[in-house]
């Protein structure tokens, strides 16, 4: 229903960015902005994106690509998946170091005071 209205009210108005190439272009532009953070990645980060992501400023060009093709929305939706991916990651890796016997904590014994 609420399509419909908007439709009849705006019958030219088109959002280019929904339509299939618009979406495969961000798409492109999306891949090659985290290929390029994965190939840069022991350069230091000196950029700041959306959601506290760092990038280097090699990856600047195909950053403002990825801005100029996409959805503000989207590019944060997808520095959010991006970062949300690098924190499992980093967590797993983690875990992969600390191999070998487990430490639990000790059970804690409760001095009565007298």
């Amino acid at each position: 229903m609420a399509v419909e209205a908007y439709a009849s009210r705006n019958p030219d108005k088109i959002h280019a960015d929904v339509l299939s190439d618009a979406r495969q272009a961000c798409y492109k532009a999306r891949d090659a902005f985290y290929a390029c953070l994965e190939k840069e990645s022991n350069k230091k980060q000196t950029e700041i994106a959306s959601v506290g992501l760092l990038y280097p400023a090699e990856c600047k060009q195909s950053r403002a690509e990825f801005v100029k093709h996409c959805r503000p929305s989207w590019v944060k939706h997808f520095d959010r998946q991006h970062c949300a991916k690098k924190r499992v990651q980093r967590l797993l890796d983690d875990n992969e170091s600390r191999r070998g016997p487990l430490s639990l904590p000790q059970p804690y014994t409760f001095k009565p005071t007298s």
